[in-house]
């Protein structure tokens, strides 16, 4: 008998879906506490790293999907594409919105995110899911709170193009920004905040997990 429940455990763990998150330091925020939430009903993993922008992601993508059979590959750039740097700057990350350069364009933004959908498209048959951007302050160093809506509006355009399911958590970001935000200076959040959004991203990825359970 034991030996029966052995196996079935066993089993049960093989057949869990895996799910590969891929995304900027608000990802790395909320993992853990979606990895906490669905460790009993799928594998849960993150790219290594920080994904930035829409650059590093046409860099590393084909890297970081690797040879895994991903069942969901959730995605997001965008807080490091439309950030304003500067090398003088002393804020972290040599943000300066004000002097600074954009990293990229709506337009460049709008054709990596293309590409990157096309290449995990080609490299995997997972469900895509992408996750909008986060609220940005007004008062942010680097951003501006206008260009997150933009380039979210960018975004869902090309999803549509391509058929990929868009979890738009920008409402509720800002939401629990106010609430649960590092301040009105940052885009980060406290560790409630990032358990906020980690319990968003797990209601929707469980969803999703339901309907590839009826494919």
């Amino acid at each position: 008998m034991l030996l029966l429940v052995v196996c079935s455990t066993s089993a049960f763990y093989k057949s869990k879906p895996k799910i590969l998150i891929i995304g900027d330091s608000i990802s790395i925020g909320y993992t853990p506490f979606v990895q906490k939430s669905l460790a009993d009903v799928a594998i849960v993993k993150h790219n290594p790293g920080n994904a930035q922008h829409t650059g590093t992601g046409l860099g590393h993508i084909e890297a970081w999907i690797g040879d895994t059979d991903w069942d969901i590959i959730q995605f997001n750039w965008g807080l490091w594409d439309l950030c304003y740097r500067h090398p003088d700057s002393k804020e972290y990350g040599n943000r300066d919105k004000i002097n600074g350069t954009l990293t990229y364009t709506v337009e460049e933004y709008t054709a990596n995110l293309d590409a990157l959908v096309r290449m995990i498209k080609r490299k995997s048959n997972a469900k895509l899911i992408f996750v909008t951007t986060s609220y940005v302050p007004n008062e942010e160093a680097g951003r501006y709170t206008k260009d997150a809506k933009r380039y979210n509006k960018a975004a869902k355009g090309v999803m549509k193009k391509y058929g990929v399911i868009v979890n738009d958590i920008y409402k509720v970001s800002k939401e629990i920004h106010n609430k649960y935000g590092i301040g009105v200076h940052d885009v980060h959040f406290t560790e409630q905040g990032y358990i906020k959004l980690g319990e968003k991203i797990s209601g929707f990825l469980i969803d999703q997990m339901k309907v590839l359970k009826k494919q």
